[in-house]
């Protein structure tokens, strides 16, 4: 008998690309994301052309700095703070309710429901964190700050119309948002210290 080569017969992939689109279709339905968390902001609308610069420079008693270092450590206004401080010193910043000369100045307001009143609505509460910040803490910071104007709102509904804030008609959301306006202001992140 004579040896002949054997020819091997070739690897039938016609069928590859079909299982691995089928085994990444797997994938992506099985695979959960970590999304659940994250901010609802409203940007403020972009400046008018009509306005000059200086109309833009914020007084430095109107502006709050919340700085968070790599460390996750807190400094409010200059001062080391812990997290659980931060949303009664926002509160007391932006009612600035025995109108400190060191708080936010106050003005004047016409709002319906309230009359002419005194607010503080030119307070800006700026944060800035580390590069090395940690997510959860950034996160922290922010609940505090939201926190904050929530409860504000809510204690001013419940001594002016005697509900909450979530009960209130648009109109007197409107009113309350106009008396404690929502301010935060991020800055670029920064790497404090090391190289």
């Amino acid at each position: 008998m004579a040896k002949g080569k054997r020819k091997v017969p070739g690897i039938n992939a016609s069928s590859t690309a079909d299982i691995s689109f089928i085994l990444f279709i797997f994938f992506l339905i099985t695979t959960s994301m970590d999304t659940d968390r994250g901010l609802a902001r409203r940007l403020p609308p972009p400046p008018e052309n009509t306005e000059s610069q200086e109309d833009v420079i914020v007084r430095e008693r109107n502006v709050l700095q919340v700085r968070i270092n790599k460390d996750d450590q807190l400094m409010v206004g200059g001062e080391w703070f812990d997290i659980k401080q931060l949303k009664e010193k926002a509160k007391e910043f932006i009612s600035n309710p025995n109108n400190d000369e060191n708080l936010p100045e106050k003005h004047a307001k016409q709002l319906p429901f309230f009359g002419n009143v005194m607010i503080t609505d030119k307070h800006v509460i700026s944060v800035q964190n580390d590069v090395g910040t940690s997510y959860d803490m950034y996160i922290q910071v922010q609940n505090e700050l939201v926190a904050a104007y929530n409860e504000l709102r809510n204690e001013l509904a419940m001594s002016q119309f005697g509900k909450s804030w979530a009960d209130c008609s648009e109109d007197e959301k409107k009113a309350i948002t106009d008396y404690y306006p929502q301010k935060i202001s991020e800055a670029e992140p920064k790497k404090y210290g090391g190289k």
